[in-house]
């Protein structure tokens, strides 16, 4: 392919990615047809999808130790592997089992389960449920749910939509200590951090932000938008490429889907216990 053609065609589809605009602006703007566009952001998303290879959860001793320090710095809670949570993209209305997608907000989505680190990278990331599903119900069915129930390996932050597990820890609802306070205060500072990941991408990534609209495809093209967004966030981070923090999407849409702690297990409640020890 002819390079300047190969990287009018990237640019193309990047500029759909962070902009979200129709995709009849972005053909005036390159002097192209919109059918042109389409193909052109199909074929590059392809492409970007399989040359990027940069999420990754850490497993190794070296990689773990380094992701449970940079946590602990954060606000002294010991041994997170990563924090948790589920994020709504709006897409167009599915021609299929239209209702599935319809989230809890009304409008129709994909619900993005992603687990990031304390650097805002992603380490692994599921986005193939409707908008209607809950957000515990995608980490039980994921690879990353059996990995951790199999591996100490360590714990993940999630907010109270999640159920509390040994290696999923939860916010303790009513506490009553002072000791349970400051587990909250430092699991509430820790867990923050998938928060921030998520309006960092969707301020980069325009598309994915109800800003942009909605994304206008099928849903299978949807989660091919969605993968390269996050594998090119994560590039970015390598990269160090600055994004202002006042220029970060903040969607109330993600909040904690209720405030009832659920499906509480033995080994998750002694572990928790543990931990709000440790902030007596």
């Amino acid at each position: 392919m002819n390079f300047i053609l190969f990287i009018k065609q990237l640019l193309v589809c990047l500029r759909y990615l962070a902009k979200g605009d129709f995709q009849s602006e972005c053909a005036d703007l390159h002097g192209i047809s919109q059918p042109t566009v389409s193909r052109i952001i199909g074929s590059v998303l392809l492409a970007l999808d399989s040359e990027l290879n940069n999420v990754k959860f850490p497993t190794t001793n070296e990689e773990i130790i380094k992701t449970k320090t940079k946590f602990f710095n954060i606000a002294n809670f010991p041994g997170v592997i990563g924090a948790v949570d589920g994020t709504l993209v709006p897409i167009l209305s599915p021609k299929e089992d239209e209702f599935a997608f319809v989230c809890r907000k009304g409008f129709h989505a994909l619900n993005v389960q992603g687990v990031v680190d304390a650097t805002l990278r992603f380490t692994n990331y599921v986005c193939k449920w409707p908008g209607s599903v809950h957000d515990s119900f995608i980490f039980r069915e994921c690879r990353l749910y059996e990995l951790l129930q199999n591996q100490p390996l360590g714990w993940l932050l999630g907010d109270s939509g999640y159920a509390l597990k040994s290696f999923l820890m939860t916010p303790k609802n009513n506490p009553q200590t002072e000791a349970e306070e400051k587990y909250n205060r430092a699991h509430s500072q820790t867990r923050i951090v998938v928060e921030r990941a998520f309006g960092v991408l969707k301020s980069r990534f325009r598309c994915l932000h109800k800003t942009g609209g909605c994304l206008p495809f099928a849903p299978h093209k949807c989660i091919k938008v969605i993968s390269v967004a996050i594998k090119l966030h994560n590039w970015c981070i390598d990269k160090k490429i600055p994004l202002l923090a006042s220029d970060c999407c903040q969607d109330p849409q993600d909040d904690a889907e209720n405030d009832i702690e659920i499906n509480i297990d033995r080994d998750g409640s002694q572990q928790r216990e543990r931990l709000v020890q440790l902030f007596a």
